[in-house]
């Protein structure tokens, strides 16, 4: 941001609630810092991050595939589409599931069944890839996809992003265009 931006920012919220507290009175005042606070918070959740999503560098020269997938995937015909991403067998795939948390699980912090949920999907995959002849490593993600991506990437050196989702995932959508905006490494999106 901008350094000239904060103190506007600042004076854009405390100088109308200063002239309310001044004109009005306390009411008039804690009315309009209500509003301002309200409007800040608005403001702020409508707000999404616009920075590149890179990956870590690469220490050698082989293609490091980075699968996420939304669900267990075992089905041949996307097994054999996910190999061809890979290319080689030199490739280093890792497959990344994310943990969906429901809504109260996540007020009360039980994230143990979507972990587990989670994990089951990669032993699945995992095994359906080894199955093909495929090695992979396996890891749990964020409940989001987007954020299970950009986290990952801080430490795996991806050179492509495969995402498995089911057909009509509305997260895996909403995920899959800003990806497509933010990530530097090559996206496919195979509907499973």
């Amino acid at each position: 941001m901008a350094s000239w931006k904060l103190p506007l920012i600042v004076a854009a919220l405390t100088v109308p609630i200063v002239a309310a507290f001044r004109i009005g009175g306390a009411a008039a005042g804690v009315a309009i810092g209500a509003v301002a606070v309200l409007a800040l918070l608005v403001v702020a959740a409508q707000l999404k991050p616009e920075d590149p999503i890179v990956s870590a560098p690469a220490h050698d020269d082989r293609q490091h595939l980075l699968v996420v997938v939304t669900r267990p995937v075992e089905d041949p015909a996307t097994i054999d589409e996910i190999a061809r991403e890979a290319g080689d067998s030199e490739a280093e795939v890792l497959v990344l599931a994310p943990a969906k948390i429901g809504f109260l699980d996540r007020w009360t912090s039980d994230v143990e069944g979507a972990r587990h949920a989670a994990q089951q999907s990669l032993v699945v995959t995992v095994a359906a890839l080894a199955k093909a002849g495929g090695a992979a490593e396996a890891r749990v993600g964020d409940e989001s996809v987007l954020q299970a991506v950009e986290d990952q990437l801080h430490s795996y050196p991806a050179t492509k992003v495969v995402v498995v989702s089911g057909d009509g995932e509305e997260d895996a959508d909403r995920a899959l265009l800003a990806l497509r905006a933010r990530l530097q490494a090559e996206l496919t999106h195979i509907v499973a």
